[in-house]
């Protein structure tokens, strides 16, 4: 017994742009994954340390799932979101819309998924779910993780059930393009608008252009900060790179979807928001290597250096932004 329904699964980068694709592209509509993260207002930055924690973070997009609050408002999808703390309700939630033909996303932690490479929790993961058989789901993830891929219901259950930071209760949600679908040029500017403010007036100093200011000053600390700078620095740098974040912490994904929408925008801010950020990009994955030679050689210069460009980013994105922010409807 299975369903398996038919579905395009294409080299993508990050896990909720990827899954938002797979159900966007079964009913007709195909945008590239640079403009379903801009159109979900995807970018931001946040510094997150606590005591808690092992290590700091360094966290280049809106919280888990915003994005595609964001993409259901400004696209006036109708999206559907179920969440139970019942695993028995949870696996009919998902069984209801497949059977009936339709791909569902689910929330889950990527850490018990049987293919995952990296063995770390992270309860903010997104994937789309097409199908399954007595034994095995099957889902599209990262092309990272593998594309289209499979993993055991067993699995898959413990996956949805975990609890933690950034989980949620055995979320699943589908969404329907309306029949009158908005132009998602006409949505462009309101999303960069409201992707700029929220970047340059953050609630606290963690956020945006002031966190990524905090994060220079406290980057050159990070050798105290840890007993094997060799793993931790390492892993920071991997995780700004490699962690589903398309490089550059989500910078390169941002860069390409201002480049899009300068064929369909004539505008000199919007041009002027996508050369700063193609600068800030490039400066980001500098700051990853020199986090990087930090950690391979324990020399506290690299992380001075690493400062001193995060100093950097915070200007360059700060004009960038305030650019962006200047946009209106008639550009």
């Amino acid at each position: 017994m299975s369903t398996v329904i038919d579905i395009d699964a294409r080299g993508t980068q990050h896990c909720e742009t990827t899954a938002l694709g797979v159900l966007l592209r079964h009913q007709g509509l195909d945008l590239s994954e640079p403009m379903l993260f801009g159109l979900g207002s995807g970018l931001s930055f946040i510094y997150w340390d606590s005591k808690n924690m092992g290590f700091p973070f360094l966290g280049g997009r809106v919280k888990p799932f915003d994005l595609t609050r964001n993409l259901a408002t400004g696209l006036e999808l109708e999206l559907l979101v179920q969440e139970t703390t019942s695993p028995r309700r949870a696996w009919e939630n998902v069984v209801a819309p497949i059977d009936a033909g339709h791909p569902v996303g689910l929330q889950l932690d990527s850490y018990h998924l049987d293919y995952f490479g990296s063995k770390v929790h992270f309860g903010g993961h997104v994937v789309a779910m097409y199908g399954y058989d007595d034994h095995d789901a099957f889902l599209v993830d990262t092309d990272q993780q593998g594309g289209a891929v499979s993993t055991s219901r067993t699995s898959l259950a413990e996956a949805r059930a975990a609890r933690g930071p950034m989980t949620a209760r055995h979320r699943s949600f589908t969404l329907t393009v309306p029949r009158n679908l908005p132009s998602p040029q006409t949505r462009i500017i309101p999303a960069i608008t409201a992707c700029a403010d929220a970047f340059l007036d953050p609630p606290i100093a963690n956020l945006g252009h002031r966190g990524i200011e905090k994060a220079g000053k406290r980057v050159r600390t990070w050798l105290q900060r840890t007993d094997d700078p060799q793993r931790d620095l390492t892993q920071a740098a991997l995780l700004m790179e490699k962690a589903g974040t398309g490089g550059a912490l989500f910078r390169n994904l941002y860069r390409d979807f201002l480049a899009e929408c300068t064929q369909q925008v004539d505008s000199g801010h919007l041009r002027t928001g996508h050369r700063l950020y193609a600068e800030a990009a490039t400066l980001w994955t500098e700051a990853a290597a020199l986090i990087t030679q930090a950690g391979a050689s324990g020399d506290p210069k690299y992380l001075v250096q690493a400062g001193t460009l995060l100093g950097d980013l915070s200007r360059v994105e700060r004009e960038a932004m305030q650019a962006l922010s200047r946009l209106h409807p008639d550009h």
